[in-house]
């Protein structure tokens, strides 16, 4: 990286423009983030597992001031009529501070990706030959309306040996700013630069704008959220991206389900939480057991609320069943579609293959499941659905870094290049290959 890009204590105040204001406090905040990163690379796992934990524990602590922090996010949000979904995501009680306190512990148990040899040995030469796991450098991260992802992204981050810019958006500015304060304090009274974790939320949009060119201090950008988030830093930002896709995911229902299970697993899917990404959105039913699956599996979620978006075959199937669900005609775009509410969208399809190819059409490349007690279907679902995360009898929701046993996650990639699924420790990592000799000269 270069070192002459921008003034450190360039002051963003002098700006009057808020363009102007962005692009100095933030090439300013991304440049202080890289200098200071390398004084992680050098810290033992004790030293970064000491900052996790004392971490977790002054969270907890603050625990009553950031929830009245968020309190006030949480006012803005209902005056502005945010969506349910969102409005989940956004919520903090004192119960999800400890459990994302836990998080922190949960990760500082994990082992340090940081020196692991990847391969190498000795070459026939005599040169000793490694790749080595090392941390990424600066990672930048764009996300809204989740406060969780802030202390998830930092703590991912330090563990890693990397520094991070958040920009967690305007509807959590109160909660991530109260959030990265506890943060910044244990980092001072470790002994290390505070901006190893910076927040640019006050730079607004402008200042995601800048983020996303610069390149000079930041090695990587994730966004975390809708698809028009993604979608807009994919499309223009300079720094390379790890794209973290939208949640369309499928369970598919097959001929030989066992339906107490189906049933069960769908409602899991779609009603324990309903904002989040890895929440079922489209049901699709083999059309050899839509006749005593799709009236059960209705009533379950009518009793939760939830509103079926039913095509043709779906619906007939429900009116002769007499079911209560609320159903209603699925468009093109249902298909497509993730709700992020009690709505789900519910197909019939005459075969595996025939699920397979509207998963393959439809598909955000998230999660899919197929629930099946038949082991040729079962390959041939794992062996053709091509997304980051392919289940059997399984609830989506268990597409989840923690679930998955990495303490937590930055995200979950659903692109095919460095990274895909849940991005735990070993995933913001990237490696680099170290030569020893004795006086060697290539001849």
């Amino acid at each position: 990286m270069s070192t002459d890009a921008v003034t450190a204590d360039a002051p963003a105040a002098a700006a009057t423009d808020p363009a102007t204001d962005a692009e100095t406090g933030v090439l300013a905040a991304a440049r202080a983030a890289a200098l200071a990163q390398p004084d992680l690379s050098v810290l033992t796992r004790d030293a970064k597992d000491a900052v996790l934990l004392a971490m977790a524990d002054a969270l907890v602590a603050h625990a009553d001031e950031i929830v009245a922090a968020n309190a006030e996010d949480l006012r803005a949000a209902d005056e502005a009529g945010i969506d349910p979904g969102l409005r989940d995501r956004l919520a903090l009680t004192p119960d999800r501070v400890g459990a994302i306190a836990q998080q922190l512990r949960d990760a500082a148990a994990l082992p340090d990706p940081v020196g692991e040899v990847v391969r190498g040995g000795i070459l026939r030469n005599g040169l000793e030959l490694r790749e080595v796991r090392v941390p990424l450098g600066v990672v930048g991260m764009i996300y809204e309306a989740r406060p969780n992802v802030t202390v998830d992204a930092a703590g991912l981050a330090l563990k890693s040996g990397n520094a991070v810019v958040l920009r967690g958006g305007s509807a959590a500015l109160h909660s991530n700013t109260a959030l990265i304060a506890v943060l910044r304090d244990v980092l001072v009274e470790h002994g290390l630069s505070p901006d190893l974790v910076v927040g640019i939320d006050r730079y607004g949009r402008a200042g995601a704008d800048v983020l996303m060119r610069a390149r000079d201090w930041v090695d990587v950008l994730i966004p975390r959220g809708g698809a028009g988030l993604i979608r807009r830093v994919v499309e223009n930002s300079t720094v390379p991206v790890i794209e973290t896709g939208t949640g369309n995911t499928h369970v598919f229902v097959d001929a030989t389900a066992d339906l107490d299970q189906a049933v069960a697993i769908i409602d899991n899917a779609k009603t324990q939480r309903i904002g989040v990404c890895n929440a079922l959105e489209t049901l699709l039913v083999h059309a050899d057991a839509a006749e005593a699956a799709l009236p059960v599996i209705a009533r379950r979620l009518a009793e939760r609320g939830v509103t079926l978006h039913a095509d043709d075959r779906a619906r007939a199937v429900l009116e002769a069943a007499g079911t209560e669900a609320h159903v209603v005609p699925a468009t093109d775009e249902d298909w497509d579609t993730e709700y992020l509410s009690l709505d789900l969208t519910v197909g019939v399809v005459d075969s595996v293959d025939d699920a397979i190819a509207h998963i393959r059409r439809h598909s955000s490349g998230h999660t899919e499941s197929i629930l099946t007690r038949d082991l040729a279907s079962q390959r041939r679902f794992l062996a053709r659905v091509d997304s980051a995360v392919v289940m059997v009898n399984a609830s989506t929701r268990f597409s989840d870094g923690g679930e998955f046993g990495f303490g937590a996650e930055i995200g979950i990639s659903t692109q095919k290049l460095h990274a895909r699924g849940p991005m735990g420790l070993p995933e913001l990592t990237t490696t680099r290959w170290t030569v020893i000799g004795d006086g060697h000269v290539r001849p």
